[in-house]
């Protein structure tokens, strides 16, 4: 059985720092959901339960899920260098390797998939944004702000992508994926399951990093989703620090201000022209619950050893 692993995905706003803490409030549970699945690091860092269902309204993501779900041999195989009419990548990008190898990690190649390539599928739409993921600064996929962001000391490398893409494969079989609004997945989640529920960022520097805007009137409607199904469901929120989100959940069992460290490195060469050390910056967020967390028992431990 695969237990805790890493988000295939670089994807800003993700919780990697913070499933330690995450994993910490989380009750016992046979339903799991994410309606707002993003890199979904909670889901791969906890154990599978008897239901679990992953949505996203970005359908490029999660086409991406969908591929690596069914058909992972298909995607490692688009990442991987073929002949030039096979693969239609220009063979002048990629004479440093082999046919066979996979794709180097090349500023060329990340803007010949941004700004050239032309999928024809949905097995090259995946290996398109699976390789403009791996290879941008902070995973950001917003296209304006889609910039070149490959190190190899600090980025995983081209070849360490397939078994990546297998170990994800065996996690998410069986897992319910779909790209839908967040109400009705919600509303039509099973009585006392668990929701984990990462929305895109209340301030306005959320538009950087999304496709799809997530406006005020949004964050309204999702609390009053969340409200009129808070009697029959488990919900953990985790939201920005901000006044406003504090006076609009104050409804909730538990608020509780936390913070993680993490590190940011800029591989992207666009003001060094090399790699840069880590910069560490703290992740200030609420974790805001419709449940107790003190009744939550040591059983807990067992998923934050997976971590250590």
């Amino acid at each position: 059985m695969v237990n805790s692993i890493n988000s295939p995905f670089r994807y800003a706003g993700g919780k990697f720092y913070a499933r330690k803490l995450i994993l910490a409030h989380i009750p016992q549970h046979v339903h799991y959901i994410e309606p707002f699945a993003g890199g979904a690091s909670i889901f791969f860092a906890k154990a599978k339960v008897g239901f679990n269902h992953l949505n996203d309204i970005d359908e490029e993501l999660m086409n991406v899920y969908f591929m690596i779900r069914d058909n992972p041999e298909g995607l490692i195989s688009f990442l991987r260098k073929r002949s030039e009419d096979e693969s239609r990548i220009p063979e002048r990008l990629t004479l440093d390797t082999n046919c066979g190898d996979p794709l180097p990690a090349k500023k060329e190649l990340h803007k010949f998939f941004k700004n050239i390539f032309e999928p024809i599928n949905d097995l090259e739409r995946a290996g398109r944004w699976f390789y403009l993921n791996r290879t941008s600064y902070s995973g950001i996929m917003n296209f304006q702000n889609m910039y070149w962001g490959y190190g190899d000391r600090f980025s995983m490398q081209p070849k360490n992508w397939a078994q990546n893409i297998r170990r994800t494969s065996k996690k998410l079989q069986n897992v319910i994926l779909t790209s839908d609004d967040f109400e009705t997945i919600i509303d039509n989640s099973p009585d006392d399951s668990l929701l984990f529920i990462d929305p895109p960022y209340y301030n306005a520097d959320q538009d950087k990093f999304y496709n799809y805007p997530f406006t005020r009137e949004d964050h309204l409607r999702l609390q009053g989703c969340l409200r009129r199904n808070s009697n029959r469901l488990l919900l953990f929120l985790t939201y920005d620090n901000e006044t406003d989100i504090r006076e609009m959940y104050s409804w909730m069992e538990e608020i509780h201000d936390r913070e993680w460290n993490y590190c940011i490195q800029r591989t992207d060469d666009q003001k060094f022209k090399t790699d840069r050390k880590g910069e560490r910056y703290k992740g200030k967020e609420l974790f805001i619950l419709n449940y107790h967390s003190d009744y939550i028992e040591l059983n807990n431990q067992v998923q934050l050893r997976l971590l250590a």
